[in-house]
């Protein structure tokens, strides 16, 4: 536990347990969401609202672009904003938790499948767009705000991972509990959703993880305590609040590390979001075994959660990027093994795709302390802290990957020739696709990220704790 801290001369509670776990139920919240919008809105689209897998891909790529300049623009906005009695992140982050929640309601309702394609398509693009503007101004606050509840590379390593295991949480919660509602099998036994077309079992869903998110986002900000003092960014006049947004931005991209690290994760969501969007598709068609989806996500959820315990101390002795590669490399060698295989053994798939999620799982527990290590490097180099700023830039690059693996994911069911429905049923040729393009293209990602990994992001433990120590010192000589 960290020693007593002060912000502007106020002493306040040292960090500690009540806000690891306050942090955890953030992306608890988040995930709640997210996770579930990635795994089955795009079930929902193609089987219940019978739009073709091509469009929904577009809707994916679109929403996912604007998303990312959403994200520049809510980190600037909350950079310059001034910080409140109550803090400054949280205080965002809680400010928009109702809108988001509802928005996520919204995207799963049926009253438009008996209307024409274009009005489908209309409400598609509206919901959704809304909804990850709104995502961004809640996730860019909250993925801020780890900088500020403690200065420490230790603290910062808990707090990475304490929000990787409230991801995980919810991702099990979500990949045993709604494949179990939401499919079931017909006479011939196929896997399709069930109360066929024009089911409420995705509303009824998406508006229980609505309500669950709303509650863990109040807990985090009940439970984090922001210790670190922000900088001030406003300027008094219009053309100096310009010229100060411009420069933020600027500064940021300036950084090898940021480009680093943006580019590592935008290879690195394309490959596990794209895994993650067609493994439902996967084993309903191709093993034809929908109820392996609840084991296999339980089971690679698991996984994740196994890495919790090994990541602090792997990262005292070979740091953040040390992990990252470990992990990436783990779960690069099994999705590879799993091309090579083409097996039809749904159990042996489970297998490989608890290996890859326990290297993701190690990877992704460092990777917000990785974006806090960038923002300490820039304070170093540039003399500037812009903690909103710089994660949304480095959320753009991730948006950016998630618009692409959206995109072929759509694409890549209307290239195999899938058939939309709730009640379709794959022929053989389809099926064969779906598995090899489940693991070549994430496959291609993970190698991509890995190398950029290695040659491009920069800041090993030496680096990092150097600029620790040069913020440390910073800090003790503006107090003194």
């Amino acid at each position: 536990m960290s020693s007593p801290t002060t912000t502007g001369g106020t002493a306040v509670r040292p960090f500690g347990m009540r806000d690891k776990v306050g942090y955890l139920f953030g992306d608890f919240g988040n995930d709640f969401m997210f996770t579930f919008a990635s795994s089955f809105l795009m079930i929902f689209y193609t089987k219940v609202m019978g739009v073709p897998g091509a469009v929904v891909g577009t809707l994916f790529l679109i929403a996912r672009i604007v998303d990312a300049f959403a994200d520049v623009t809510v980190g600037v906005l909350v950079d310059k904003a001034p910080a409140t009695k109550n803090g400054k992140y949280r205080v965002w982050m809680m400010r928009m938790a109702a809108p988001v929640v509802i928005f996520s309601f919204l995207m799963y309702q049926t009253f438009a499948i008996g209307a024409s394609m274009g009005v489908k398509i209309v409400y598609m693009y509206v919901t959704y767009i809304i909804w990850g503007i709104l995502y961004s101004s809640v996730n860019i606050p909250y993925s801020s705000m780890a900088s500020l509840i403690s200065p420490e590379p230790d603290d910062r390593t808990s707090l990475s991972t304490y929000r990787s295991v409230g991801s995980t949480c919810a991702s099990l919660v979500i990949g045993v509990v709604a494949p179990l509602i939401i499919y079931s099998a017909d006479a011939n036994g196929n896997q399709i959703i069930r109360g066929g077309e024009g089911t409420q079992v995705f509303a009824l869903v998406s508006g229980i993880f609505a309500v669950c998110a709303f509650l863990c986002f109040f807990a985090c900000y009940k439970m984090c305590t922001e210790r670190v003092k922000p900088e001030d960014h406003h300027s008094d006049t219009v053309e100096g609040e310009r010229k100060s947004t411009l420069h933020m931005i600027g500064n940021a991209l300036k950084s090898r590390s940021l480009w680093g690290l943006i580019l590592m994760s935008l290879s690195a969501t394309i490959a596990m979001l794209f895994l993650m969007q067609m493994v439902n598709y996967l084993y309903a068609d191709y093993f034809r075994s929908a109820g392996m989806i609840s084991l296999t996500v339980m089971c690679g959820s698991l996984a994740m959660l196994a890495c919790a315990p090994l990541v602090k101390p792997l990262a005292k002795r070979i740091g953040h990027k040390g992990c990252a590669v470990c992990g990436q490399l783990i779960a690069c060698a099994a999705v590879i093994m799993l091309f090579v295989l083409h097996t039809d053994v749904p159990m042996v798939f489970t297998i490989g795709y608890v290996v890859i999620f326990f290297g993701v799982g190690m990877s992704n527990m460092v990777c917000y302390a990785m974006a806090t290590d960038t923002i300490d490097d820039i304070e170093v180099t540039q003399n500037m802290r812009e903690d909103a700023t710089v994660y949304s830039v480095y959320s753009f690059g991730r948006k950016v990957g998630q618009a692409i693996a959206g995109w072929i994911s759509g694409n890549a069911l209307t290239w195999v020739g899938y058939k939309a429905g709730a009640e379709a049923v794959q022929t053989d040729a389809v099926r064969n696709n779906i598995y090899n393009f489940s693991t070549a293209i994430p496959a291609a990602a993970l190698v991509i990220g890995v190398l950029l990994l290695i040659f491009i992001y920069p800041l090993n433990k030496k680096r990092v704790d150097s600029n620790v120590a040069v913020l440390k010192a910073k800090r003790v000589a503006a107090e003194g």
